[in-house]
């Protein structure tokens, strides 16, 4: 369990790092135990509105942010989301690699 504590808050860090400084202060505040009573009616939140995406304001994006953040205090939800995270990372590089070499090749 400790080892995937330690993965999902690798995860939050690096997600910290690519947010823009107002959203990441607000996301170290959240990460906080003390916070714990503002987080999980958060997640359940989110991912509700990531359930209703159809709809103009909610989106997809709702979803795994609810995740990520009940998986700080629900135990058995840490190791699916640190795959999760870990698997969509790979896809994104892949796919995104995949379109830079498409976007060079058809530039020569």
């Amino acid at each position: 369990m400790a080892k995937s504590h330690a993965r999902l808050n690798r995860q939050f860090d690096r997600l910290q790092s690519r947010i823009p400084n107002f959203a990441a202060r607000m996301l170290e505040r959240l990460r906080r135990p003390e916070a714990r009573w503002v987080r999980i009616p958060l997640g359940f939140l989110l991912i509700l509105g990531g359930i209703f995406s159809f709809l103009p304001v909610l989106g997809i994006w709702m979803l795994p942010l609810g995740l990520l953040l009940l998986a700080l205090d629900l135990v058995f939800l840490q190791g699916p989301v640190n795959n999760a995270i870990v698997r969509g990372t790979r896809k994104w590089s892949t796919w995104s690699r995949a379109r830079r070499d498409k976007k060079a090749a058809q530039q020569r």
